[in-house]
């Protein structure tokens, strides 16, 4: 055998292992991205699951405008309607799944806020422990949505970074997208006492 045969099936075998290490390094950080889009979508549907109870806490101790309740079901219709798996976590699905939810945010900020005007209900048993579930979950959604940005970044530097991105090219892995603060996020909000 020459010595340049040699050094080719060298060669060969070294970008052989490195093309396997790569591989399996960007198959482990996609399964790390689904798992926590698993955990993000299981938030979001702990919220959705409380939001039936909430309404028809509110509407058995309260008569007040019915708009507010109807904005609050039409929300979670609107964004328990988006359903998206671990493949289209593009930025822009991901973007439409956020506006959903942060629609469905908005009404319940808007609920609470309703509630303030009605103190009866305030001091029932119920709509309190709804109220203190529906604050933890949202906690637990951000919670979730910052463990999901962490494992995309991550996954999305070793697509990105080379020679990974070769490889990632070559295998199809792309880019996942990531929660980003929604629009509202960006004025502060007015409190007057």
């Amino acid at each position: 055998m020459s010595k340049t045969l040699i050094i080719v099936v060298v060669i060969a075998l070294f970008l052989g292992m490195y093309g396997c290490s790569s591989y399996n390094g960007l198959v482990e950080k996609d399964t790390q991205v689904e798992n926590a889009w698993a955990n993000v979508q299981t938030q979001y549907q702990r919220r959705a699951d409380l939001i039936p109870n909430l309404v028809r806490t509110v509407q058995g101790a309260a008569n007040f405008e019915k708009s507010t309740l109807t904005a609050v079901i039409q929300a979670r219709a609107n964004a328990t309607g988006i359903n998206l798996n671990a493949d289209q976590l593009t930025p822009e699905n991901i973007q439409k799944f956020q506006a959903a939810q942060d629609q469905l945010t908005g009404s319940l900020s808007r609920l609470l806020a309703v509630a303030e005007n009605y103190p009866q209900l305030k001091a029932t048993q119920n709509f309190s422990e709804l109220q203190a579930q529906l604050e933890g979950t949202e906690n637990r959604i951000t919670v979730a949505r910052n463990d999901f940005n962490g494992v995309a970044t991550s996954y999305n530097q070793s697509v990105r970074s080379f020679p990974n991105n070769i490889f990632a090219g070559i295998f199809g892995f792309e880019r996942r997208g990531l929660f980003e603060a929604s629009q509202a996020a960006q004025n502060a909000p007015t409190v007057q006492f």
